[in-house]
Parts: C-alpha cells; sequence; structure tokens
C-alpha cells in the first residue's frame, strides 16, 4: 500500500464540527486559604487540576530529531522521559498514517481497530473508540479538543461526541493548526487536547529523512511545539494545573524517502514525555505506541477497565519484569550479519533465579539463537525482515526467543530443544494459581512449543501446549496447586528444527 502524500491528504474538504466547549468551574482549596501562608501553597499541590496535551509529529524520527536544530523538543526530554520504540510491519498493517494514529489515539494495535491503510475500510472505533471519546464518556463535565493538518484524524478517527474537533484546511497547513491550537489553549480551558503536525511527514516523502529539508522540517515544527507548549504554561491558572505533555508520531521514514515498509526505520516511534510522574531526563525502553491514549486517560483519573481491551498502559505506571533488567547486559552481533554492529541486543545469560536448560540442545548454528536466547524488537526483527517478527507487538523492552530458524543458518548437528525455567514462584497450596505471559508463536512441524509446571520440585507437568499459530497475545493459564505445596516453577520449552520461533515475556504468577 503506497504512503499518502501530502497533496492526497488535502483532496478531502475540510471540516469543523464542534460543540459549545463545557468549563468546570472548581472551588480549590488554595482560593478558600489564601491567607494561610505556605498552609495555601499545600492546599494548592493537592488539587493541582490534571490536564493532557498530546502532540503528534507525522513521520518524524527520534534520532533525526536529536540531530536537528529542535531546542523545544531537547528541552522536554531533559525535563521529562525519551522513550524510543517501534511498531508492527505487514501482515498485520503497513507502516502508514492511517494505522499509526489509530492505534496512538485508541490505545490498541491494528489485530483490534483494524486500520490496515488510509481509507480506514473495516475500523472498530465504535468498539476501540479514541482516548477523547473515553474521556468524554467518563467525564462529560470535562472539555475535550482535536485539531489536526490530516482531515481524516479528526473527520474519521475523533468521534463526534469530542467536544471539538477541526480539520485545519489545506492552505493554512501547520501554521494554521498550530495558531487554533495556541488559541484554544490561552483562551478556553480545555482539559484533553490533541494536536496533528504533518510537515516533517511531507518533508520525508519529498525530501527523504537523511536529508536537510528534513532536518528543516524538524526545526519548524520544533517552533510550533515550542509555541504550543508556550501556550501551556502562559495560562492564567497554570499554577494549578497539573499538564502531561506528550509528543509521538505514527511511523518513521526511510533515508531515500516514504514508508509503509517493513525497515526499522520505517517502524520507528517514540514518546516524548513531561509531567509530574516522570523523572526529567529519564530513558525507557518499555513504552509502546498504545500508551499516549492510556496515559492519558489515567492522568485524568479515569479507570481503565479491562473490559476496554487496550493494549496500552500508563507511561506513569512502569511494570517492568525479570527480562528487562538484562538490557544492560545486552551484546552486539556475533554470527549475524544483516544487524547493524552498533546495537547491543542479544544475551544468553538469564536473570537473577531463571535458567535455560540447553542439555538436549544440537551444537553449532548461529550463536545469537542457540537455545532460548534474550533480546530486544530492534535486533530480533532485523535477523530477518518479513517473516512476522515485526508481529510481536505485546512483548516489550528485552524478551526471551527460541528462534529455530534462525539457529539452523549456520552449520550445527541435532535439532533446537531449550528449555526456559522460571524462579520457583511461592504458593498457597490447596488453591487456584494464575499464569499469565505473552507470548507470540509462529508454527511448522514438527516444533512444538510446551509450558510445563512443577510443584516444590516435583515433576513437570504440562498445562499448555503450542501446535499452531498464535498472534501476539497475553496468556492465562489457571493453575490448580495441590495441597501442601510452597512454590511452582514454570518451564517453557521449545523444540523444533528448520522451522519458526517462540516469543516469552511478561511471566507472572499471582495468587487472589
Amino acid at each position: 500500500m503506497p504512503a499518502r502524500t501530502r497533496s492526497s491528504r488535502h483532496l478531502r474538504r475540510p471540516s469543523v464540527s464542534s460543540r459549545m466547549s463545557r468549563r468546570t468551574f472548581l472551588v480549590s482549596a488554595t482560593a478558600l486559604a489564601v491567607s494561610a501562608g505556605p498552609l495555601a501553597a499545600v492546599a494548592r499541590a493537592a488539587v493541582r487540576t490534571p490536564k493532557v496535551l498530546v502532540i503528534g509529529l507525522d513521520g518524524a524520527l527520534l534520532q533525526r530529531i536529536k540531530d536537528a536544530d529542535a531546542p523545544n523538543l531537547d528541552a522536554l526530554m531533559a525535563a521529562g522521559l525519551t522513550a524510543p520504540s517501534s511498531i508492527y510491519a505487514d501482515p498485520l498493517a503497513p507502516t502508514l498514517s492511517g494505522p499509526g494514529w489509530s492505534t496512538v489515539i485508541t490505545g490498541v494495535w491494528p489485530d483490534k481497530h483494524n486500520v490496515k491503510d488510509n481509507n480506514f475500510t473495516g475500523s472498530r472505533f465504535t468498539q476501540y473508540p479514541d482516548f477523547l471519546t473515553r474521556v468524554e464518556t467518563a467525564k462529560p463535565s470535562l472539555s475535550t479538543y482535536a485539531v489536526a493538518s490530516w482531515n481524516p484524524i479528526t473527520d474519521t478517527v475523533f468521534s463526534p461526541k469530542v467536544d471539538t474537533r477541526v480539520s485545519t484546511p489545506s492552505a493554512e497547513y501547520d501554521t494554521g493548526t498550530t495558531s487554533r491550537a495556541v488559541a484554544r489553549l490561552k483562551g478556553a480551558d480545555p482539559d484533553a487536547v490533541f494536536v496533528h503536525l504533518d510537515n516533517i511527514d511531507h518533508a520525508g516523502h519529498s525530501y527523504g529523512a537523511a536529508s536537510q529539508q528534513y532536518l528543516d522540517a524538524i526545526h519548524g515544527a520544533d517552533a510550533q511545539v515550542g509555541q504550543i507548549v508556550a501556550a501551556v504554561k502562559s495560562r492564567t491558572a497554570y499554577a494549578d494545573e497539573d499538564w502531561l505533555i506528550m509528543v509521538t508520531a505514527d511511523h518513521g521514514h526511510t533515508d531515500a524517502g516514504g514508508h509503509g515498509g517493513s525497515t526499522l526505520q520505517e517502524r520507528q516511534t517514540f514518546m516524548i514525555a513531561t509531567g509530574s510522574a516522570l523523572a526529567p531526563g529519564s530513558v525507557r525502553h518499555d513504552v509502546k505506541m498504545p500508551d499516549v491514549a492510556a496515559s492519558a486517560l489515567a492522568h485524568l483519573g479515569i479507570a481503565i477497565d479491562p473490559a476496554w481491551g487496550l493494549d496500552g498502559r500508563p507511561v506513569q505506571q512502569p511494570a517492568p519484569d525479570d527480562f528487562d533488567a538484562l538490557r544492560g547486559q545486552l551484546q552486539p552481533r556475533a554470527d549475524e550479519t544483516g544487524i547493524p554492529a552498533s546495537i547491543l541486543g542479544f544475551t544468553h545469560t538469564p536473570p537473577a533465579g531463571w535458567s535455560v536448560d540447553n542439555s538436549a540442545m544440537g551444537t553449532g548454528g548461529v550463536t545469537e539463537w542457540r537455545g532460548w536466547s534474550f533480546t530486544t524488537d530492534e535486533f530480533w526483527t532485523q535477523a530477518q525482515r518479513d517473516q512476522n517478527r515485526e508481529c510481536n507487538i505485546r512483548a516489550r523492552n528485552v524478551f526471551a526467543v527460541a528462534d529455530g530458524d534462525e539457529w539452523y543458518d549456520k552449520a550445527l548437528t541435532g535439532t533446537f530443544d531449550s528449555t526456559l525455567v522460571s524462579p520457583a514462584h511461592p504458593v498457597t497450596g490447596g488453591r487456584t494459581a494464575t499464569l499469565t505471559y505473552t507470548t507470540y508463536y509462529r508454527q511448522e512441524a514438527p516444533q512444538k512449543g510446551e509450558v510445563l509446571v512443577s510443584y516444590d520440585g516435583g515433576t513437570p507437568v504440562s498445562v499448555k501446549t503450542y501446535t499452531a499459530d498464535v498472534p501476539s497475545r497475553t496468556e492465562t493459564v489457571t493453575l490448580q496447586v495441590p495441597a501442601g505445596a510452597t512454590t511452582v516453577r514454570v518451564r517453557f520449552r521449545y523444540t523444533g528444527g528448520n522451522n519458526w520461533y517462540w516469543v516469552i515475556d511478561g511471566v507472572r504468577i499471582t495468587q487472589a
């Protein structure tokens, strides 16, 4: 599916749909205690009003932002969080704006919102609505506003339930989008705002991401981001407000220009975020595109209902797993040649308490994938593109992979037979426990994936078997803990020949 160009995105007649903005007037503890000196300051801090601003920079690459003259974005990174990330590729969806912005705005991946291109055919926005619509549903008194330089965002992705949706006329482009956002932030009282700027993507299509014109477009967008952030900070009530500001992108660009394919550069995105819960100058690798919507909802005090099926999780509430602790131990490529030598991305050393049993594993083969390995998206997907590794969307940061397909690409003996073994988790006997983990499995016979559990060091018993393709998802397995048992250990055994792979991440065992 070809990427859309600037001219094609403006074929639709711009539209403006709005309802009268609603404003909520609160009597704060500060106003009631204005003469209370230090106590007033404490009261004011306690009642700061949460507000959200999301700025989308279409087609922006984080590394090129760092290369460009972008003082406002640099200041946001210094003041808060920088989180490089990556997205999917076909067959889940191409790296186009329709799927990309739908993922950011709804908080779910394309296998749920079902946007596969820029036509939005078959979209499931009724089931998975935009985050501003969820704000309106949960807290209708809040004021919501969206303005975009690419009309489908405000015409199609955001629903009419949003208080004000503005599709900027093509003649005004990002200048008009910026001026409208600034006016709304200065002259009204919005609680949740989404702004989309487009010119970086236009420069990418016209000149390529390696060009000076692309850097110049980033510089221009940076100035507009500065105007928007300055409008927030100039608000009369700013001292009594708690703003979460997030900047993100829908996809990247190739050096030559364009997107839609499966290269890591096209799959690049990021979050730059500042807010009261985010440490200045922090960098994280566990953040994904759907987290923007989830973070906005959480900041506004809207409880995320598991029934919504969101894939995002609030960036303010990090949930690292054992594998993530390995990022500092990752090594550069050994036998692989397609992975850039600069990327640190694999280790065979498990985290504390974990082990890998390779006693039945064949010898030789590609070093990186000899038995269970711990790796990252940016490393593993470049081992071989377009074999669906890019669809491993629900694993985060460092994950475990058994990849018989890649292991077989060098002389070897025997077969792939490796078992990933968890620490012993405490349990109470005679009750059920819940095993959860993220998985992604691609099958070709005679390959098999098997989950086994053992109690108090006893014989492992199979609780789940994989012999057919399983898309990226979170698995939940109920365990019947025997009476008297005090610990449980989980094993993930992968066996096969020159077949496919199995990904495991986020392993947890809980008991009510």
